[in-house]
């Protein structure tokens, strides 16, 4: 093991780290010059690390800077973990642990708030400190129940907007501001570079991915704003009897305001010739269902965990953010790394709050990994306690804190990173 050499990788070593990285998401190993290449434009080889066994890339890490919002649309730097792991041949040898340990170290001295990452297994990051923070809801509807008038206009007479089909270059335009307007008010949503918008309008391929052109659409209000996009492709299914089958795959949909995420769902569901929509990752609140004259039509084909977050500085964490009722707490937090322990004292309003380390007797005490949890206000300290995952050192102030750091509306990660 002490052979294994952990490093940062050079302009040379990159193609074999992409080989490293191919192999352990089960694609074909050898990545072609154009990926090479184009990865390599993008790629911050100093938050790049690889672990090399003889010369030869075994394992893979990769982190980024980012912004998250937190509840009450306040941002804070954040290191988003990606492009995880580690070749069959060399599991259960540390070479995880010993990657995230130097990253993080790298992310807290840097000055970030926090980690993220999207776990592709569950078990895995838990034990760095990484608790599920915003679940992911794909739901899929069967637009001949949902009960929509087909001769309907969209949008709706009196609503005083339209919806326009526009092009990739427009998108690259548009998208960019709408989405800053998107994630001023939803905790859980991460910035996106240029490059995002390039993937979405094929200025730019995803690794492996054969660029199919989407349909874009854009919801502008009565004063011309525009308030809504949507990114779908759909299939060519026709049945024995010649009836359009046709299924309509969302891959992007931002709306600011209700009137315009009302008037996009029902456009997608009045296009001639779609049958059912799989409506991409929403948020596990998401509205649509009850936009439905029939609700059930839309089902929940997934809902599962999605964005992790790990707290590294616990004071700029809770400071960040807004309550939904004022409360003061004592919390303790233990943290095996040592980057978030300590026990720090809560003072927290509807407009802010203050927090700092105290030598006050404990209310609570809970790992990072619940901290984590409970910070963009998606989950129930009192579950939490059911579980035996936060302890109530004073009675009643795990009824509190589930008061304090509810959110009104769950936290939601557009994004897969």
């Amino acid at each position: 093991m002490n052979a294994l050499d952990i490093r940062t990788v050079t302009p040379s070593e990159f193609p074999d780290w992409l080989r490293a990285l191919n192999t352990g998401f089960l694609r074909p190993p050898t990545p072609p010059e154009e990926e090479v290449s184009g990865r390599l434009a993008y790629t911050d080889l100093s938050r790049t690390r690889g672990a090399f066994d003889a010369g030869r890339c075994v394992a893979t890490f990769r982190s980024f800077a980012q912004e998250l919002t937190v509840v009450g649309g306040a941002t804070v730097p954040t290191d988003a973990v990606t492009n995880v792991t580690v070749s069959p041949t060399h599991r259960r040898r540390g070479l995880l642990s010993r990657m995230m340990a130097a990253d993080l170290a790298e992310a807290k001295e840097g000055g970030d708030v926090a980690a993220t990452l999207i776990a592709a297994e569950y078990p895995i990051y838990g034990r760095y400190g990484f608790g599920p923070a915003a679940q992911a809801t794909v739901w899929e509807v069967d637009v001949h129940r949902t009960g929509l008038d087909p001769h309907r206009r969209v949008p709706a007479d009196g609503d005083g907007g339209r919806i326009d089909l526009v092009d990739g270059a427009e998108v690259r335009k548009l998208g960019p501001v709408l989405h800053d307007r998107l994630r001023a008010r939803q905790h859980g949503a991460v910035s996106r570079d240029d490059r995002w918008w390039n993937l979405l309008t094929g200025q730019q391929l995803f690794p492996h991915d054969h660029w199919t052109e989407p349909f874009y659409a854009v919801y502008r209000g009565a004063d011309g704003t525009v308030d809504g996009l949507l990114i779908y492709r759909a299939d060519d299914n026709w049945g024995d009897a010649k009836q359009p089958l046709n299924g309509a795959k969302v891959r992007d949909m931002i709306a600011v305001t209700p009137a315009a995420e009302r008037a996009l769902w029902h456009f997608l569901c009045s296009v001639d010739w779609i049958s059912t929509i799989r409506t991409g990752i929403r948020p596990a609140d998401d509205l649509l269902p009850l936009l439905l004259p029939d609700p059930r039509a839309a089902r929940v084909v997934t809902q599962a965990d999605f964005l992790w977050v790990r707290v590294l500085d616990v004071v700029r964490a809770l400071e960040a953010r807004t309550y939904a009722v004022p409360g003061s707490l004592v919390l303790e937090i233990r943290d095996a790394a040592g980057f978030a322990a300590g026990r720090f004292h809560l003072d927290a309003t509807p407009d802010g709050a203050t927090c700092a380390p105290t030598t006050r007797s404990a209310d609570l005490a809970l790992d990072v990994r619940e901290l984590g949890t409970l910070w963009l206000g998606d989950e129930s300290a009192l579950r939490l306690a059911a579980l035996g995952l936060v302890e109530e050192l004073t009675p009643g102030a795990t009824a509190k804190a589930d008061a304090v750091f509810r959110a009104a509306r769950r936290a939601w990660c557009p994004d897969v990173f």
